[in-house]
């Protein structure tokens, strides 16, 4: 009865609040303490008995009145960090703010005449403190609360410690990096982090209202809370980064144990890693705003022994692959829901410690990432509503690809079966990575073509470095160019024939540098040598190109070949479509995605293996030159010029060489030795060799990620977009005024 009549008294303190049209005055202990030290309430409770039209209510008609609620909870907060929190009384009251506070400040932030409110002192108050905002004084007492003896830590004392003069560096939460001892799992510990993660996350999502910019506008909760004023910044960025790289979903295996027992280190880890994402968040180059250090990006990108990066990385591929898991059982093993966050905190890890990425490339263990990266790839390629995490898988391998090491790493064999519905083939993970990007692009959603030429941009990167294809492997390549290469496609939109750019920039590359392990290409495209053929003979005269496009705009089919591709500028820029997210609870965000037509730049692989940076080109401009030009008694159309300016630039040299010198040789040997078996084609080619009979070899170019504003804004919104759908027990930004992304109801 207790509890009940606890929460019958704190909704009447909520009505009195909403009815009362006079102001309250802050000295009104009584009136003020119904909301924290009479009752005993759940997070869930609060958010059930303070509905979202009554804080609606109370901001309209009774400023005044909301104004004072925030500012006497934020108080009883700073009263428990000061105190430490030492009896279960102050401990509760300190947790029912946290809650209301929770509840609270996604209204505020919706209402612009209400966001600059906690960045105000208080009236009135002429303590040394009263000099600070009200956030400021809030984030100083969550950051204090994170190391408070018996509250969230471990007391290493039988007396009760003084918070203040504590140094929390010896109370990090979970061995790591820079913390060896592991401290005892304490689950009233990891409930109230948790709690007090969640109002962090409330605080950081005032981003969420702020329209959808290019701009760099810096989160002022953030750069206060990652700034030299919060003493607990190194071990919090510590204690976060370790409980997630050191929690381990599955622990001794016990079946369908997550079923009989609940997980609150799970819970903790869900939303450290995104604390951990929302504070990590930099912008970096001239457009960059100006304002104090982040200690999270400045301590993550400090981060260099080797110990180190080896706990991060195996936590994070431990993590990672954790959805992969298969057993005899069916859903015996305890399955993790929170990789997208995983993809966030990998991507800045590599992108912010360049250390740490040489570390990833630099042995196999890349590989225990790149799986289950193309285990989501390939999961969710049809379903609209995860085209955001595509995104972020891709963006992670294109980074990957534009280090040599990479493509180097791809050539160990693919050996551990992962659940997907690929074709079945022995190989390398090289081969696993195109099989999945050729189904990606042959049956994904419609949405993913303006990713096409970012796979295939990752394919050309690696390609100099792939030593032996699988059959069904270059058997997908020449599929891609089959299909790109046809009138229909080609000429449908100015953009497309990029794609086939890339795809014999793939041939060549392994050609002139991989020529001896790759017969089964080498026989691959001797097999399907009428394609390049046709590409050489392609027509250009106006009356085929129009009467392309007038079957194009007659056409619905939804072929692969008979998708018109669109440009990553065209696709984002023009028709601004949307990426969209789905919740389990039939809530999906849509993202506003962003320009990343500057997503590359190029570098040139020296023969001493270094890289230079080369000026942005197009890819007509680092081909051959023309091979003819239109006859002057013609005018061409403007339609035919484009086709002619780059058809007369296709690297076609290489391979036509190839077939010019094999095809023969091949034809002599089948009917002289009355050959039908591919496999004793496979072993004349592979010993066979084209020492001096090819052009001279190109050199590599590599495609490296470049950042930029675009990107920046596209990640913080995927981001925040993730973090809306995970939070849902309670739902915290749910049915308020978010601005950054659009919510769709399904």
């Amino acid at each position: 009865m207790g509890n009940v009549d606890s929460k019958l008294n704190f909704r009447k303190a909520v009505i009195q609040l909403t009815t009362k049209t006079q102001p309250v005055e802050a000295t009104d202990h009584a009136f003020w303490d119904q909301f924290w030290a009479d009752t005993a309430t759940t997070v869930q409770d609060v958010f059930a008995l303070v509905p979202a039209a009554e804080i609606r209510a109370v901001r309209e008609e009774s400023p005044s009145n909301l104004a004072t609620l925030c500012y006497k909870a934020v108080e009883k907060l700073v009263q428990g960090a000061d105190s430490g929190c030492p009896s279960e009384k102050e401990r509760q009251i300190v947790l029912n703010c946290i809650r209301l506070l929770t509840r609270i400040l996604p209204y505020i932030f919706e209402d612009a005449d209400w966001r600059g409110f906690f960045w105000s002192t208080v009236p009135g108050d002429d303590d040394d403190d009263g000099a600070r905002p009200l956030a400021e004084s809030l984030l100083l007492a969550v950051s204090d609360l994170l190391f408070c003896p018996d509250f969230t830590v471990q007391s290493h004392k039988r007396t009760a410690e003084d918070i203040q003069s504590i140094d929390s560096c010896e109370y990090i939460w979970e061995a790591g990096v820079g913390f060896a001892q592991s401290p005892p799992l304490n689950y009233t510990h990891d409930l109230n982090r948790t709690e007090l993660l969640k109002l962090l996350l409330t605080c950081f999502s005032e981003a969420m209202y702020l329209p959808p910019s290019a701009d760099n506008i810096l989160n002022p909760w953030v750069t206060f809370f990652c700034a030299t004023d919060n003493r607990h910044a190194l071990p919090l960025f510590t204690s976060l980064l370790n409980v997630v790289c050191a929690y381990d979903a599955v622990g001794y295996g016990i079946p369908y144990n997550h079923l009989m027992f609940s997980d609150y280190r799970e819970v903790l880890v869900e939303h450290a890693v995104q604390v951990l994402i929302v504070t990590l968040e930099h912008e970096a180059g001239p457009a960059a705003p100006v304002g104090p250090d982040n200690l999270f990006v400045n301590y993550l990108s400090r981060i260099h022994r080797e110990e180190d990066f080896s706990f991060i990385l195996k936590g994070l591929a431990r993590l990672m692959t954790n959805p992969l898991i298969q057993t005899y059982l069916p859903n015996s093993a305890k399955k993790i829901r929170f990789h997208q966050e995983l993809l966030v905190l990998f991507w800045k890890l590599c992108d912010f410690n360049k250390k740490f990425l040489f570390f990833v490339l630099k042995s196999s263990d890349v590989l225990d990432v790149l799986v289950p990266i193309l285990f989501y790839l390939n999961d969710a390629r049809a379903d609209q509503s995860r085209v955001g995490l595509l995104h972020i898988g891709v963006f992670i391998l294109l980074l990957l690809s534009g280090e040599r090491n990479f493509g180097v790493r791809l050539n160990k064999p693919y050996s551990v079966r992962v659940p997907m519905d690929i074709p079945v083939f022995t190989g390398t993970h090289a081969d696993l990575l195109i099989v999945i990007f050729h189904k990606i692009i042959t049956s994904g959603h419609q949405r993913l073509q303006p990713l096409f030429d970012c796979l295939l941009t990752i394919v050309v990167n690696v390609s100099p470095y792939l030593k032996s294809l699988s059959m069904v492997a270059a058997n997908k390549l020449l599929h891609l160019l089959e299909a790109f290469s046809t009138n229909w496609f080609l000429f449908s939109a100015s953009q497309n024939h990029h794609l086939v750019f890339f795809l014999l920039e793939v041939f060549n590359n392994l050609i002139q540098y991989q020529f001896d392990g790759n017969c089964n290409l080498v026989y691959a495209i001797i097999r399907k040598r009428n394609i390049f053929h046709q590409l050489a003979n392609l027509s250009s005269d106006p009356a085929t190109i129009h009467k392309v496009e007038r079957d194009n705009v007659l056409s619905k089919s939804s072929h692969i070949v008979l998708v018109t591709y669109t440009c990553f500028s065209r696709c984002y820029c023009e028709r601004r479509e949307m990426l969209v997210l789905l919740a389990p609870t039939g809530l999906s965000c849509c993202l506003v995605p962003v320009a990343i037509d500057k997503l590359t730049e190029k570098a040139q692989v020296s023969e001493d293996g270094t890289m230079v940076c080369l000026q942005h080109m197009t890819i007509d401009q680092n081909v051959h030159s023309p091979q003819h030009t239109p006859s002057p008694q013609h005018t061409p159309s403007p339609q035919s010029l484009a086709v002619l300016s780059w058809k007369s630039k296709l690297p076609l040299q290489t391979i036509m060489r190839l077939l010019q010198v094999l095809v023969p040789q091949v034809e002599k040997i089948c009917i002289d030795k009355g050959l039908t078996d591919e496999s004793e084609i496979l072993k004349f080619l592979q010993h066979g060799t084209l020492v001096g009979l090819l052009p001279v070899p190109h050199p590599i170019l590599i495609r490296k990620y470049q950042a930029n504003a675009g990107t920046a804004m596209w990640f913080r919104t995927y981001m925040w977009g993730v973090i809306y759908l995970r939070n849902v027990d309670p739902p915290i930004w749910y049915d308020t005024d978010v601005r950054l992304f659009e919510i769709q109801r399904i």
